[in-house]
């Protein structure tokens, strides 16, 4: 197994850990930052190992397989969790989760006739904003200012989430009309 998918494999493992780190306040106040520190790791290593098996050619079927799946799940169990400790609308975390199920269908659609789907600047845009935004909110620091900021950067992604929705959706719509048999 390569490096990159390596990272991809330790993101999986990192969730459960963050997880746990967001729902269990084992030290008092203290918990959100191992759960935050967690968070930031796991999400540089989604750029790290596109990068790297850009760079030295290690593109592999599993890493296509995994490293989407590895940030879906890692960025769903952390909207679940803010939605459980109040910190995140539901009605938010469901537009965002939809949109990731959504492009997940549309792309084992256009698999299955041979299209290779890459990330659109959109949906790299959404992706940047959804982590600084999750990173934001896990933080939930006491000022004014930073809440504001928040609010904005929780705004921001949902309007990403949905822009890069279209924008996909628009780009690739010639996949739904070769699906047909």
């Amino acid at each position: 197994m390569n490096l990159p998918n390596k990272l991809t494999v330790l993101r999986v493992i990192m969730i459960p850990f963050f997880v746990f780190f967001m729902l269990v306040d084992i030290i008092s106040g203290f918990t959100k930052w191992i759960a935050l520190a967690i968070f930031i790791i796991a999400s540089f290593t989604d750029m790290f190992d596109g990068k790297l098996a850009r760079k030295y050619g290690l593109i592999t079927d599993f890493g296509k397989f995994m490293d989407p799946l590895a940030d879906k799940l890692l960025v769903c169990s952390a909207l679940i969790c803010l939605v459980s400790s109040g910190k995140l609308a539901a009605w938010m975390a469901i537009i965002i989760i939809s949109r990731e199920f959504i492009i997940s269908g549309f792309r084992l659609i256009a698999s299955d006739n041979g299209v290779v789907i890459a990330a659109s600047k959109w949906g790299k845009f959404k992706t940047v904003f959804q982590m600084i935004m999750i990173g934001m909110l896990i933080g939930d620091l006491p000022y004014e200012w930073f809440r504001l900021l928040t609010a904005l950067a929780v705004w921001i992604a949902l309007i990403l989430t949905v822009v890069s929705l279209v924008d996909y959706l628009y780009k690739n719509r010639e996949v739904i009309k070769k699906d047909r048999h």
